[in-house]
């Protein structure tokens, strides 16, 4: 593991010195979920609970006591299971749970009822994340409901109910070193994944043949997962945001986007890059490519500490609607078409997002209803795109069907940025040079 036991003890600890004393937080495991009869998806731990602990089994519950005498880090995880482990593979159990993972106490799941609510009862708060598992919740107030029941016995009941994201979300935001090590090598093993598809795109190939080529490379490179679903989208499909059929075939004079990152040790990548399948840009394309690419590479450099998180956006907004209008794509005074915002029937999504164990990842974007300021350690992306329908019949049928976005994985420094995926092509001249052989 690149994070280390001490680094997942350091979380904790940081945690519970912001909760203070006399309190419980609760981080329930994520559930298993059924995909259809006897078939399970496959499983993925929640981020927030494998942040405070690298433990990925489900079924599990972590619960932290600041200053607790008796310990502050408890687990409750499956027992040993000899026959099970046979069907359904290794389980840690509470014994060996202590010793691998520096806890204090771990107790079987099945004692989850039993247990819990006494280690409640007296506490000023409880810090738990409630509408994230209904069922959770439902258990969640069972044992609160158990405690006030016996108020008249005199059991205490907690006083506050806190939500635990205020305080372990922020904590994400912010990289230490062995994570930003992490995300670089996610983000060259995308690189180098984003590379392979374009060296080996050919009209008549199918979308989903490329997504395949970069998952084979995640999965020889290490990483067990996709950080999401791989979006392979050639033609007018490049025009959907979140298109991910990738099943048509590609076509001689087309572009294709492709979205793809991997996933390694929970931390994700995401990268996009657009080029023709036939390995030359026509002019339109290119035309459109070079305006994103503008946009991307002056919205990356406003990326650096003190600057706002919305500067980027405003910046890509400046550009396509002024490249648009030099195109011929829009008609009008630039300010005042960025007032009324007619730029978002061609970009209508923002200039990126937080990204870290969650490809979007959690992090308030505004505080005190003020653009929050970068900081370094804060990992965002930046990906202006362009969208022409087929169908928009307000611009020449040159234009129509073009779908253009550029995105990069920015880390934002003490003097600037990193850009931690720059190793694949976006200027015209490289990606073309490439597919060339």
């Amino acid at each position: 593991m690149r994070v280390t036991k001490q680094e997942f003890a350091a979380r904790r600890k940081r945690l519970m010195d912001l909760m203070g004393s006399n309190s419980i937080a609760i981080v329930p495991a994520a559930i298993e979920r059924i995909r259809n009869r006897d078939v399970e998806y496959y499983y993925r731990q929640d981020s927030d609970f494998y942040y405070l602990s690298g433990f990925d089994e489900a079924r599990a519950v972590l619960v932290l006591m600041p200053g607790r005498e008796h310990g502050e880090y408890v687990m409750f995880c499956q027992e040993k299971d000899r026959e099970k482990e046979q069907w359904t593979g290794y389980r840690v159990g509470p014994e060996a749970f202590v010793e691998q993972y520096s806890a204090d106490d771990a107790f079987p799941i099945g004692d989850l009822d039993e247990i819990l609510p006494g280690l409640i009862e007296g506490t000023d708060r409880v810090y738990y994340s409630m509408g994230r598992d209904p069922e959770f919740d439902r258990q969640v107030m069972a044992w609160l409901n158990t405690i006030r029941a016996k108020t008249r016995s005199g059991a205490t009941p907690p006083g506050e109910f806190v939500d635990l994201n205020h305080f372990l979300h922020d904590m994400r935001l912010y990289k230490s070193a062995a994570e930003v090590r992490v995300m670089r090598e996610a983000g060259q093993i995308s690189a180098e994944a984003h590379k392979k598809a374009m060296t080996i795109c050919q009209p008549g190939m199918k979308e989903y043949e490329l997504e395949a080529e970069i998952v084979n490379h995640f999965m020889k490179s290490g990483c067990r997962w996709e950080a999401y679903l791989s979006i392979v989208g050639s033609g007018s499909n490049a025009c959907i945001l979140h298109y991910t059929a990738n099943r048509d075939v590609m076509k001689d004079g087309d572009l294709v986007l492709i979205d793809a990152g991997c996933e390694l040790e929970y931390y994700a990548a995401d990268i996009t890059r657009t080029f023709p399948v036939n390995g030359k840009f026509s002019p339109e394309q290119a035309a459109i490519y070079n305006l994103v690419l503008k946009a991307q590479l002056a919205s990356i450099a406003t990326v650096k500490p003190g600057e706002h998180w919305n500067r980027a956006n405003e910046v890509v907004i400046d550009i396509i609607t002024a490249g648009l209008v030099e195109l011929g794509l829009l008609e009008g005074d630039v300010d005042e078409l960025i007032e009324k915002e007619v730029y978002k029937a061609y970009y209508m999504h923002r200039a990126g997002h937080w990204l870290g164990m969650d490809v979007h990842d959690v992090g308030d974007y505004k505080v005190d209803g003020e653009w929050r300021l970068l900081e370094p350690g804060m990992v965002l992306t930046v990906e202006p795109g362009i969208y022409i329908s087929p169908d928009d019949e307000t611009v020449e049928a040159k234009w129509r069907g073009i779908g253009v976005r550029i995105e990069d994985d920015v880390l934002v420094t003490k003097n600037g940025n990193e850009v931690m995926t720059a190793d694949v092509p976006k200027h015209i001249d490289e990606i073309e040079r490439l597919m060339a052989g």
